[in-house]
């Protein structure tokens, strides 16, 4: 009886952190596709849901005539957001072909790991978690993609 009741806690418990695990991944995902996706679409509501107004993004993009990467300057919640307006008015939107893809990298209690490929090349983001909501705080980033 006692082995029977030890087995069926062990079981609750797993299940719990299953689900959310499954829950907390679906979350990161979501944040991540909302990044692409504000850009590729010009849509601030996705990138307001997805990033943090303490974001910190930078990264580095390579100059295919000298095929060396320059930095690029750091862009702010602020500029992520007029950046998104410009694709929106401007109707530069990303084709229907462009990478899109989010992987996971690491999920812990309040903070995550994800990789996304995009035409721009690859993001490497750091989130957080606030109750239930998965935010983007921290992106470092490198294109074009390498086969471009």
């Amino acid at each position: 009886m006692k082995e029977t009741l030890l087995f069926t806690v062990a079981l609750l418990i797993s299940a719990s952190i299953l689900a959310q695990s499954k829950k907390d991944t679906e979350a990161v995902t979501k944040a991540c596709m909302n990044y692409i996706e504000g850009f590729y679409e010009g849509d601030t509501v996705k990138i307001k849901y997805s990033l943090k107004p303490r974001l910190y993004k930078f990264g580095y993009w390579k100059d295919k005539a000298s095929d060396t990467y320059n930095e690029e300057s750091f862009m702010s919640y602020a500029e992520a957001i007029a950046y998104a307006k410009n694709v929106k008015e401007k109707k530069q939107f990303a084709p229907k072909t462009a990478p899109k893809t989010v992987e996971i990298l690491d999920i812990g209690d309040q903070i995550a790991a994800a990789k996304i490929t995009a035409w721009w090349g690859i993001d490497y983001m750091l989130l957080s978690k606030e109750g239930d909501k998965w935010m983007i705080e921290q992106v470092l980033w490198e294109g074009p993609l390498a086969n471009d």
